[in-house]
């Protein structure tokens, strides 16, 4: 009973995590799944399994309050999936742990430029988005996402917010488009037996919970406020992948 609490406390606060920022929390599941047990690759895929669920649940909480750009969802995600697939090949080719460094050093100065106030304005009606640049956003963000395993929804929120998108939409956006690049990647692993669908089911209900709440939140914060809370996310990040790409032993 008491270990069933804990799993669902788990699952309800990267389940926050995801509504509230619009990410999957795949760099909180990971660890929390090797604990349980997990091999490493068997870890990743089961990841994805609950960020399927996750994202749906904050995906779900953002459509509802109207936060999403479903153009950009589609154009990015066009590019996204097979860039992905692409990058997840070349991993058998390069030093990833240089990559790490790199991308994390990349992701640190993102968050110090998210926290700088852009004057981007809040309302829908009146963005003006680049669909021009949404193809290299899905190329970016998948080819990251399957060379060093990182949550899209990482580089997502902060490369949607550049292209002009207001936060709460860049945040709405992502949890819609990750739904999707998820789903793609735990049919993979799915058939390669690397998704325990029981230990997902575990962490569900505090996955689902946690992400209708989280986008509850999110649509009523002070923009500059999930900027700030966003900022310190790819912080933490950036000093994970620093780490590992040094040779540290970091989940």
């Amino acid at each position: 009973m008491l270990q069933y609490i804990l799993d669902i406390s788990i699952g309800f606060l990267i389940g926050l995590l995801a509504g509230l920022f619009g990410i999957g929390g795949g760099f909180l599941i990971v660890p929390v799944l090797t604990l349980m047990g997990l091999p490493i690759q068997d870890a990743i895929g089961t990841s994805l399994a609950c960020i399927v669920m996750s994202s749906f649940a904050s995906a779900y909480g953002h459509l509802k309050r109207k936060n999403v750009l479903f153009k950009v969802v589609i154009l990015k995600e066009s590019f996204s999936i097979p860039s992905a697939f692409f990058g997840a090949y070349l991993t058998i080719f390069l030093n990833t742990k240089q990559l790490s460094v790199i991308f994390g050093l990349a992701l640190a100065c993102a968050a110090y430029k998210l926290m700088k106030k852009s004057g981007i304005i809040s309302n829908k009606k009146k963005v003006k988005v680049d669909y021009k640049k949404v193809p290299v956003v899905g190329i970016i963000s998948g080819f990251s996402s399957g060379l060093l395993g990182i949550s899209g929804g990482i580089l997502n929120v902060p490369l949607f917010h550049s292209l002009g998108i207001p936060i709460r939409y860049a945040i709405g956006t992502s949890s819609v488009a990750l739904f999707f690049t998820a789903l793609s990647g735990v049919i993979g692993h799915y058939n390669l037996g690397q998704v325990h669908l029981d230990k997902a089911i575990l962490l569900a209900p505090g996955l689902i919970l946690g992400g209708f709440l989280g986008a509850r939140i999110a649509h009523n914060m002070h923009p500059d406020n999930l900027k700030m809370g966003f900022s310190a996310i790819l912080i933490l990040i950036a000093i994970r992948m620093i780490l590992k790409g040094l040779g540290f032993a970091i989940p």
